[in-house]
């Protein structure tokens, strides 16, 4: 049960760090050092005061990057390794004293998995959103993820069994929204390029 609960806080922590990198490790972070978090024996790092600051530094320039025009899309294809990364490492963080092989294995197969999946799906909302509303809803869907990163890092190290219930839902949705998205772009592709033939057949 505690491996159970403990995987239901990194899967949380790695959907959170799908849609802000580096938010979920700097609250751990600071849970690790109130003493509110236990900290696997290899990653103690993680709950030190340097790291805090380093990772205060990275919240502080990934949030104000995504409000950039252009940037943002950008972010995108750069953190969605790190975001894999990220939530390996944080699901791995959870797992307590267990055999590295499978603490890894764990971590990267439930908490990378999700980060990466959560990151991909976004980035295809991101780019449709720029399509669609020539980027001026981009700076309302950052801030949306910014503060669901929030909320998801900090339900899930408070419930983690909700926590990992609503992201499973979030990643549903996401899936179906991005899904949409790629059909919508298609038809419109396919559309633009008959009408393109029609009036090449109409002017011969």
């Amino acid at each position: 049960m505690e491996i159970l609960i403990s995987l239901c806080l990194g899967i949380t922590l790695s959907a959170a760090s799908g849609l802000r990198v580096f938010i979920p490790p700097l609250i751990m972070s600071l849970a690790a050092l109130f003493g509110d978090l236990q900290l696997a024996p290899n990653l103690q790092w993680i709950g030190t005061y340097p790291t805090l600051m380093v990772l205060s530094t990275a919240v502080v320039v990934e949030v104000l990057a995504y409000y950039v025009p252009g940037v943002n899309n950008l972010l995108d294809l750069i953190e969605m390794p790190t975001a894999i990364a990220v939530g390996s490492v944080l699901t791995a963080a959870t797992l307590g004293d267990l055999n590295p092989v499978l603490q890894w294995t764990l971590a990267i197969l439930a908490g990378g998995s999700t980060a990466g999946i959560v990151e991909a799906t976004t980035s295809v909302t991101r780019v449709a959103a720029t399509t669609f509303t020539g980027g001026v809803g981009n700076p309302l869907l950052s801030t949306a993820e910014a503060v669901l990163s929030v909320l998801l890092t900090l339900l899930g190290l408070a419930l983690p069994l909700l926590a990992a219930g609503a992201v499973l839902l979030m990643i549903f949705a996401l899936i179906r929204k991005a899904k949409a998205i790629l059909i919508q772009r298609r038809q419109r592709r396919q559309a633009a390029r008959t009408k393109s033939m029609d009036q090449s057949m109409y002017t011969y």
